[in-house]
């Protein structure tokens, strides 16, 4: 059970990010009026990415990583962990905010803007897989976390 739930986590976390790394290559073609531009297109693919795949994914990524919890983790890592998906959320509630803007004609960003934003799911990729495989159980000269201990009979 805890394999194929890590799995599922595993699987619904890299569909999640893969549309947070493409939503913003979407935000750069509208404001260019590339070809993707065309709203007859921009609007439902934009619209499926985010509210039939992306949102989707990110709550089975966030259930799934909470029963995960459930079992037992401890250590630094799962703290710092959560920040950065907490911070994942912030980002992916922001790209729906600029997905609504830019639905009603309203852009206030230009392409470079959406390039650069377009790096951090990377970042934040690449720190959840940094922590999740070193697992520190301290970070600097804090103490570890205390362990449960079981009581003896």
């Amino acid at each position: 059970m805890y394999f194929w739930l890590k799995v599922l986590h595993i699987l619904a976390m890299t569909v999640w990010f893969s549309g947070l790394f493409f939503l913003p290559r979407l935000f750069v073609a509208r404001h260019r009026r590339e070809i993707d531009a065309d709203p007859a297109f921009w609007n439902p693919v934009t619209n499926t990415l985010f509210f039939r795949v992306m949102t989707p994914a990110a709550l089975v990524t966030i259930v799934a990583g909470g029963v995960l919890i459930a079992f037992g983790p401890s250590g630094a890592w799962l703290v710092l962990k959560l920040v950065v998906v907490a911070a994942a959320v912030l980002l992916h509630l922001y790209f729906g905010l600029l997905l609504y803007e830019l639905g009603q004609d309203r852009d206030h960003h230009g392409p470079t803007f959406y390039r650069a934003i377009g790096w951090v799911p990377l970042v934040l990729l690449l720190s959840i897989a940094a922590l999740t495989g070193a697992k520190p159980r301290t970070i600097g000269d804090l103490p570890p976390p205390p362990q449960a201990s079981v009581p003896s009979r």
